[in-house]
């Protein structure tokens, strides 16, 4: 069950936007990750919950942001309750996308998971729904994933194989390189393994 730490930045400018401390493991429906975030001062931000089915399907996700809050799950597409910070106004949504995506780490995880690709297949179109910080505000995105590498890096606790995705936004054309070990995020624009105190789980 790995534990760690990331620190997530402003892509552009690099300003330190987080700690987000966490731990994931799989389970016996799929996976689950939880985290908390704190700000470069140590105030608490907020949290992440969430739960992939055995296909990599969101099964329960539910995000803090201030006072915000977000539940949600593969229904019909994806479903989701966001809750205002009186908590006297609720809104549903529902999208027909594949999943949800955000600023933490654990959507990237969750997306490659869903898509399971090979070096050698072609780049595969995604629709997901955003939650933005700091309101987890909702907004459909398109983006284009491909597995463009995998190397195998001897440790001591046997072989680590490290994917490189690369990732485009459909709308922009913008693209990224992600690289994940497992159910770990090595690298990604703004986000920084910082800390592990386990080898990354494998997911099959």
């Amino acid at each position: 069950m790995p534990r760690g730490r990331y620190a997530l930045h402003d892509p552009h400018d690099h300003t330190p936007l987080a700690d987000e401390h966490f731990q994931c493991a799989p389970g016996p429906s799929g996976w689950r990750y939880v985290s908390q975030l704190t700000a470069p001062d140590g105030d608490h931000l907020g949290s992440v919950d969430l739960t992939l089915d055995a296909l990599g399907r969101p099964l329960r996700l539910e995000l803090h942001a201030g006072s915000w809050q977000v539940r949600g799950a593969a229904l019909d597409g994806v479903t989701w309750v966001r809750t205002d910070p009186t908590g006297t106004h609720a809104t549903e949504g529902n999208v027909r996308a594949q999943a949800f995506t955000g600023s933490s780490p654990a959507f990237l995880v969750a997306t490659a998971r869903l898509l399971r690709l090979t070096p050698s297949a072609a780049a595969t179109r995604v629709r997901l729904v955003a939650f933005t910080d700091p309101v987890l505000a909702p907004r459909t995105v398109d983006q284009s994933w491909a597995l463009v590498d995998r190397e195998t890096h001897p440790t001591d606790n046997g072989p680590l194989i490290v994917d490189a995705y690369q990732v485009t936004a459909l709308d922009t054309g913008e693209q990224h390189t992600v690289h994940l070990a497992g159910d770990v995020v090595l690298s990604a624009p703004g986000v920084e393994l910082e800390d592990l105190d386990s080898p990354p789980s494998d997911l099959g």
